[in-house]
């Protein structure tokens, strides 16, 4: 198989090996797996196909980015109910915030790893 140099994102994450570097695909699967839950994360056909993994990890992603969000959006309203005093409110309220930015950090590296693999699959054809 041919390397190749494409030009990856700054949103590559460093865990995963260049496009079209020796075994870049099985450091991506392996990354990718981390993302997902791990009964997902043992399913043969998304071993067998990294880009319907990439694809898994973007919905889980996207979905954890929701709950996050909610969770931000509420926190005010919903932790006094449950007894919590204002500094262990407000130190939540920071926690989600920085969780809502890192999971739209990941978010863009699943991306840019599932355009690599999706580009990988159609260059074979």
């Amino acid at each position: 198989m041919p390397l190749t140099t494409t030009r990856i994102s700054p949103d590559w994450p460093c865990q995963v090996k260049t496009p079209g570097s020796y075994d870049w695909e099985r450091s991506a699967t392996r990354w990718l797996r981390e993302l997902v839950p791990a009964r997902y994360a043992g399913y043969p056909a998304l071993i067998r196909h990294p880009v319907l993994l990439a694809r898994h990890a973007q919905i889980q992603v996207q979905q954890e980015i929701r709950v996050a969000r909610t969770a931000l959006q509420t926190a005010r309203a919903d932790l006094p109910r449950l007894g919590l005093h204002e500094a262990a409110i407000e130190h939540t309220i920071k926690l989600y915030a920085a969780e809502v930015l890192q999971l739209q950090h990941i978010a863009r590296a699943v991306r840019a790893v599932t355009e690599a693999l999706a580009e990988r699959g159609t260059a074979g054809r």
